[in-house]
């Protein structure tokens, strides 16, 4: 948490950052002065989601296969939107190989949101990827 919140203040931008554990369920959140309601529910989203898939948040559906936008929404939709996201800012964190949770970042932009979560999940030793750490 404090190096998502630390990146996010050197590129100068007020975020929501939530991380879960494997299951999903919110183990630490903290939204920034100045950082949008509505990031909270994002942010939350993208954790719940990157930990539920085991790979970072995108417009890709749970198999990972491409998906047009009405195909996003009624996958968000039938999962419950506070389960799947299209947007971009969500990892796992995986270590030994194993989805140990998630973290979602939501405030900036879609790089800004992914540099700030790639960056924590790194500063514990973890990784993103089953096939890494």
């Amino acid at each position: 948490m404090a190096i998502a919140i630390e990146t996010a203040r050197e590129l100068n931008i007020a975020v929501s950052v939530a991380i879960t554990d494997a299951g999903g369920h919110l183990i630490a959140f903290e939204r920034m002065d100045g950082g949008r309601f509505h990031s909270v529910y994002s942010s939350t989203t993208k954790a719940v989601c990157a930990a539920s898939n085991k790979r970072p948040t995108s417009a890709r559906g749970a198999q990972a296969q491409e998906l047009d936008v009405a195909h996003a929404i009624g996958l968000a939709l039938a999962a419950g939107p506070e389960r799947w996201t299209a947007m971009e800012g969500g990892f796992p964190i995986i270590v030994d190989g194993e989805c140990i949770g998630g973290i979602g970042v939501s405030g900036g932009d879609w790089e800004q949101d992914q540099k700030i979560a790639q960056a924590a999940v790194a500063a514990i030793g973890a990784g993103w990827r089953i096939d890494e750490k």
